[in-house]
């Protein structure tokens, strides 16, 4: 559940900002404060004694990773959606921010967690398609009708899947 919330924290923050929110940040967020509430029914206790009570959920280093290796598979699908669109800038940048946290992972490599190295795959294909979009784009771009892009791109997608054995 935590990778799930971090994979949907970061995309709605990169969506915002255009960069990759941190674990520290994240985890701000999940601070929170009530007041304690007495449970007795005396209508005459004094309102000045109650005491905050602050309660905290703490994101690992290891689900923040994971949540952002899965949130790749979100950019991805934000690429070919806007090249859908006929928005042919928001891929490039795409992109190179995809490169950066593959580059990222692969520091990583087979040292950290199982999962990690399990998902730097799925983060590659990821970051394939995002590439192979931007390649078709600035190669034939200007022979496709901008309508037609995407159903470019969703063949090659299934055409890369299937080479890999994914469909």
């Amino acid at each position: 559940g935590l990778q799930e919330y971090v994979e949907a924290v970061s995309f709605q923050y990169f969506i915002k900002t255009r960069s990759l929110i941190s674990v520290e940040e994240i985890n701000k967020q999940l601070i929170f404060t009530a007041e304690d509430r007495d449970e007795t029914t005396n209508t005459t206790s004094n309102s000045h004694g109650q005491q905050p009570h602050t309660w905290s959920l703490k994101v690992t280093p290891v689900d923040y990773l994971l949540g952002v290796a899965d949130l790749t598979g979100e950019l991805m699908r934000l690429c070919i959606t806007s090249v859908g669109n006929g928005d042919i800038d928001t891929p490039f940048e795409l992109s190179q921010f995809l490169r950066q946290i593959y580059d990222g992972f692969t520091f990583i490599g087979n040292t950290g967690p199982y999962e990690v190295s399990k998902k730097l795959y799925t983060l590659k294909q990821s970051l394939a398609k995002v590439e192979n979009a931007c390649y078709t784009l600035k190669v034939r771009g200007s022979e496709i009708p901008k309508h037609m892009l995407a159903d470019v791109f969703s063949t090659k997608t299934e055409l890369i899947d299937q080479e890999e054995g994914l469909s």
